[in-house]
């Protein structure tokens, strides 16, 4: 019998029916590929690919500055929607290029992977996630424009969707130098191209305190609002706005700055009276939020350095209480920022460093500096060992409450909580795990889904704030070890996402003040204890309506007062009945099913992580135990405000 490899010989092999020979294989000329597979260079063409855009430009003035040859630059958004960023730099080099024949600055907007970042003499260090730079933007860009200024004279050159419009020419003179870049988004490429001035000054903060002394202006033409963002402390600043609104156990972070092996390290840190921990670290001002061997040189070092010094003294002796590295998490705000020649990056989202030098190269350097500030530094080194002290009581504690909550087996449904309506099916991929607000919406939940993939958690009343408690106090709490337990995944160092029972897990509340709140208390908890699930994007906001709009037996639903007073003027008849749903638990279980639970019909918003340090932030001035930050909030926001049930 003939093999398959000499039934196929001679023969032509198809596609799906179609030829597959080497008339197949699509070269794709210049910026084409950046227009046919857009999400591959920018993530994706919703509202984060949009605001990538706006940083793969200020990256490149950043790159800048961090080669000591730029101190200012400036992102304005016009009311035509485009943005324009402008720097004091070196303005990219407009000779001829000895290869391309044509300008460099061309070179730089037309042509993907060119740059001086490439030229180890021209940026030792560079940041930009992908290396791919401004002419991914050239390429998704309606328009786009550049004057570059060097050597006393003004270059320029425009583009239609990546194409020049003409060649690099000379349109002026001036001493000052720099680039100047303007662009809009294609529309064609984006659902969407209105930029958020809040997603850009989140950015824009993070930048200027990864770049010490670096001033960033960010002005909005459309509203006239301004915002300058320049830090002299570096990272230490970074730390104290982070704390703002927490009680700290000393006054000033600890802030320390060193290079060595080509490396350069910056850390900051300081310890507040809380118990969750708050750690960013960076690489090239890329944010790792896998970590990676940085941060495990500082935490092997912060464990080491504090033991020794507590050994020293005596300190933790008398309680016969050995400290270890999870105690030492407690009540910690530190930013850890190095850069490198070469990151390697891994993991899931490729912010991962990998690069084990680096790891011995943190920790040498910070055992060094703390081992010799807590010496000159007593007392902060006894206050920071008596608050660890009180968190390794506390762990002993959360051992024990982790025992009532941790699983038995995968399979043992006899370890899930009462209250849940587990579905039938067992791939994590296919599951979903409503939580629901209250028993009577949990009912209708119940009866309106479909059990082969979707179960339903119904909470009783608010879950624990975790931000004002320990980890032994949070699981002591019923509706958190209920919730814990039904998603299988374990919390704190018992914490393992493959182990997650539901890929898709859905908090589903009423619309109104009492359902936003269980929103963020349950958000709160997932982000001080959970965040993977964040990261990797299994949480979701179910968006039941507000509104049934009945016309006879027509009946329609309206998920805000626009789409209500839309639906009743399109039926602008007599008859019509309005019913605003004040909670879950109103509506029966086909009407629910139909509205929010349906895969077919419903919708979900993904929660979403773009700036771990600024929901930090957040989260503390929403849930934390001063009332002044959150009241100055409210005020700022309530403008913002809709669908407010009074």
């Amino acid at each position: 019998m003939a093999t398959k490899m000499e039934q196929l010989e001679g023969k032509e092999e198809t596609v799906s029916g179609h030829k597959y020979d080497a008339t197949t294989i699509k070269v794709l000329q210049g910026l084409e590929a950046v227009r046919r597979r857009p999400a591959m260079y920018i993530g994706d063409t919703g509202q984060r690919g949009l605001h990538h855009m706006v940083y793969e430009v200020v990256d490149n003035s950043v790159d800048e500055a961090m080669a000591g040859h730029c101190n200012y630059i400036l992102v304005e958004i016009g009311k035509d929607g485009s943005v324009t960023v402008t720097d004091n730099g070196r303005g990219i080099p407009v000779e001829i290029h000895p290869d391309k024949k044509v300008s460099a600055l061309e070179v730089v907007m037309t042509t993907l992977h060119a740059g001086g970042k490439f030229d180890h003499q021209s940026y030792k260090v560079s940041g930009g996630l992908h290396g791919v730079g401004v002419s991914v933007v050239n390429a998704l860009s309606e328009w786009c424009w550049v004057e570059v200024s060097r050597d006393g004279n003004v270059y320029r050159q425009e583009y239609e969707r990546g194409v020049p419009k003409y060649k690099v020419k000379k349109v002026g003179s001036q001493k000052k130098r720099g680039n100047k870049t303007c662009f809009s988004p294609d529309p064609e490429i984006f659902s969407k191209t209105e930029f958020k001035f809040d997603i850009i000054a989140s950015r824009l903060r993070e930048l200027a305190f990864l770049n010490q002394g670096l001033t960033i202006v960010l002005h909005d033409y459309r509203f006239d609002k301004e915002i300058t963002f320049c830090y002299k402390g570096g990272l230490g600043s970074f730390v104290e706005y982070l704390n703002e609104n927490k009680t700290t156990l000393f006054k000033k972070p600890i802030h320390f700055k060193k290079s060595k092996e080509d490396v350069e390290v910056e850390i900051a840190l300081q310890y507040n009276d809380g118990y969750s921990e708050s750690i960013h670290s960076y690489v090239n001002n890329i944010n790792t939020v896998e970590g990676g061997t940085h941060l495990t040189g500082f935490r092997t070092a912060l464990t080491r350095s504090i033991n020794n010094y507590a050994s020293k003294n005596n300190l933790v002796k008398k309680n016969g209480i050995t400290l270890v590295g999870d105690d030492s998490k407690e009540g910690l705000t530190a930013v850890i920022s190095v850069k490198v020649r070469e990151p390697q990056f891994e993991g899931q989202t490729k912010t991962k460093l990998g690069n084990s030098e680096v790891k011995g190269i943190v920790e040498n350097i910070t055992n060094e500096y703390l081992g010799s500030f807590f010496e000159e530094n007593p007392s902060v080194g006894k206050k920071i060992i008596d608050k660890l002290v009180q968190a390794a009581s506390a762990r002993e504690a959360a051992r024990k409450a982790k025992e009532l909550t941790r699983r038995k087996t995968a399979l043992d449904s006899a370890a899930l909580p009462g209250k849940l309506a587990d579905c039938s099916m067992t791939d994590p991929e296919s599951c979903e795990l409503y939580i629901v607000e209250g028993d009577s919406a949990g009912g209708s939940a119940k009866q309106g889904r479909d059990r082969r993939f979707q179960a339903i958690l119904p909470l009783r009343g608010k879950i624990l704030n975790v931000e004002k408690a320990r980890l032994d106090k949070i699981l002591s709490n019923n509706e958190v070890r209920a919730l814990i337990t039904a998603m299988g995944c374990g919390v704190g160092d018992d914490f393992d996402v493959s182990r997650l029972r539901y890929h898709k897990i859905i908090i589903m509340t009423d619309a109104d003040i009492d359902g936003a709140h269980i929103r963020t208390l349950i958000l709160t908890f997932f982000f001080r204890y959970m965040r993977d699930l964040i990261d990797r994007g299994y949480v979701y906001i179910a968006q039941p309506p507000l509104y049934r709009v009945k016309q006879g037996k027509r009946e329609q639903y309206a998920y805000s007062d626009e789409e209500k007073d839309q639906l009743v003027k399109q039926l602008s008849a007599t008859n019509v009945s309005i019913q605003r749903y004040k909670g879950l638990g109103e509506m029966n279980p086909d009407q629910l099913w139909k509205t929010t639970m349906d895969p077919e019909t419903r919708t979900l918003l993904k929660i979403t992580l773009d700036d771990g340090a600024e929901a930090d932030h957040l989260f503390t001035i929403l849930m934390g135990s001063e009332t002044a930050p959150r009241s100055r909030f409210i005020q700022e926001n309530a403008q913002y405000v809709k669908n407010l049930d009074i």
